[in-house]
């Protein structure tokens, strides 16, 4: 007679408080996340100076870390949903402690995009699991939505300061410091994790064989998605280069989705995306995803580039944005709770859509309207990104948590990736001329704000299809 050797789970607890430690360290997990990028840039030009970089060795100094992220995460998320959440974490946490610790002995810039690729690896380790384990956490789902939203609001802190913290950084220490951050940060989130949260139990995970072709054709897909992007606004939409890697990117996702749909055990299972929940909360991530990066690079070129504003004014125009994402947790638990989870979810994606349209349309005649379309687009994002991947989880087995919270990171990625490539595609193609070259002329100015109006639409066409797609299969539930 076979005896179970998982211990029972305990009781969940009643309240954050009771869970502060575990949420301590799930909120450093997701503050390294968006901490490390935002801090990164602003040391760009001094590394590139201390390095002897070029501009397209710098590009990737950024480049690599996101793309080694968004292409291991559903990897990762199938790893730990087999040999536990916590184990992957705690080993993400002792990987990204160890790559910053190596920024110390970088003398080159090919050292310093291998140090920043294997700090992608570490996130791919490390971000879902704050999701997937926080989920776990707790059994209702307000106190769920509610611990969303902390975490969510310590890494929008995080990359509220990243640019004022790493300049002042960089006047008193050199650019290595800045990653060096992460040091305490994932020393403090493994003793609060490894404190705070139970290891899984067999219940929880399964022991299903490993999808290694279907793991390298997902990551190839999210790698050369996450990469298309960067080639449209180097090379231009005249080059070879961006339509071939467009090309190889549905190749490679055409024959994962053949793998998954006659694999034994896929590295994904289809079904399980179509589930209604899954695919709604998915939907409205990817929508806001695809708005924030798109809006983002439309509006810093149009304050810089189009407006004259300076560097810190063009930073201070952002604000609005920056206060509704980091002050909004409150308002959003309480409106969440009023409204419940499903009805939220659409209506923080119809305000991102709304303000994509108001920027589409507006958006030239002045900041009035492109503060209101950051504002509105900021109130989607915090709404969305706190409802989600609760409804994701909510409509995944329990064994499947952590590969549903990396398909929350991946779509959101994605999507990302997609609206800077939108957006830069209709600039490459309706503006002519260098477009950081000063002294625009009438036409190129009159050119500029044809494309935002176009790029804006296709933006807000775009996430108006996916809110929409996310508000039917919700009613399915």
């Amino acid at each position: 007679m076979s005896t179970s050797t998982a211990q029972p789970r305990l009781r969940s607890p009643g309240s954050l408080r009771e869970a502060w430690i575990a949420l301590a360290g799930l909120s450093a997990v997701f503050l390294f996340e968006m901490l490390d990028g935002s801090i990164l840039t602003v040391a760009l030009p001094t590394i590139g100076r201390d390095l002897h970089a070029s501009t397209t060795a710098l590009q990737w100094v950024s480049n690599s870390y996101a793309v080694v992220f968004g292409g291991l995460m559903l990897v990762f998320g199938a790893v730990a949903d087999r040999v536990g959440r916590r184990r992957v974490m705690l080993a993400g946490l002792v990987l990204l402690g160890a790559a910053s610790l190596a920024t110390l002995f970088v003398t080159s810039v090919g050292e310093l995009v291998a140090v920043r690729s294997v700090t992608g690896v570490a996130a791919a380790m490390t971000t879902p699991g704050s999701i997937a384990l926080a989920f776990r956490l707790f059994r209702a789902d307000d106190l769920r939505v509610r611990a969303m939203t902390l975490i969510s609001t310590v890494g929008l802190v995080g990359l509220a300061i990243g640019p004022p913290l790493g300049g002042a950084l960089l006047t008193v220490a050199p650019w290595q410091a800045l990653l060096l951050v992460n040091v305490p940060i994932s020393v403090l989130a493994f003793a609060c994790i490894g404190r705070g949260v139970e290891a899984d139990t067999a219940a929880e995970l399964h022991r299903d064989p490993a999808d290694l072709l279907g793991g390298v054709l997902g990551t190839a897909t999210i790698v050369l998605a996450l990469v298309v992007p960067t080639f449209f606004v180097e090379r231009g939409a005249s080059s070879w280069l961006p339509w071939t890697a467009s090309a190889a990117t549905v190749v490679a996702a055409v024959l994962y989705v053949v793998r998954a749909r006659t694999a034994s055990h896929p590295l994904l299972n289809l079904k399980l995306v179509a589930r209604p929940l899954v695919a709604s909360g998915l939907a409205h991530k990817a929508a806001t995803g695809l708005a924030a990066a798109g809006l983002t690079y439309l509006v810093t070129l149009q304050l810089q580039l189009d407006w004259g504003w300076s560097p810190a004014l063009a930073a201070a125009g952002m604000l609005p944005q920056v206060v509704v994402l980091i002050a909004g947790g409150p308002l959003v638990t309480r409106f969440v709770r009023a409204v419940g989870l499903d009805r939220a979810a659409w209506l923080g994606g119809s305000c991102v859509v709304t303000g994509l349209a108001v920027y589409a349309l507006l958006g030239r005649l002045g900041y009035a309207p492109v503060a209101a379309a950051l504002v509105l687009v900021a109130i989607g994002i915090r709404v969305v990104g706190a409802v989600a991947g609760v409804n994701v989880l909510k409509g995944l087995p329990e064994n499947r948590t952590s590969i549903g919270a990396a398909l929350v990171d991946t779509a959101s990625q994605v999507t990302a990736a997609a609206g800077v490539a939108v957006s830069g595609t209709v600039l490459a193609v309706l503006f002519a001329g260098g477009i950081a070259q000063p002294g625009w002329s009438a036409a190129q100015t009159a050119q500029f704000e044809r494309a935002v109006t176009i790029g804006g639409l296709a933006l807000t066409a775009l996430s108006a299809a996916l809110v929409g797609w996310g508000f039917v299969r919700a009613r399915r539930v």
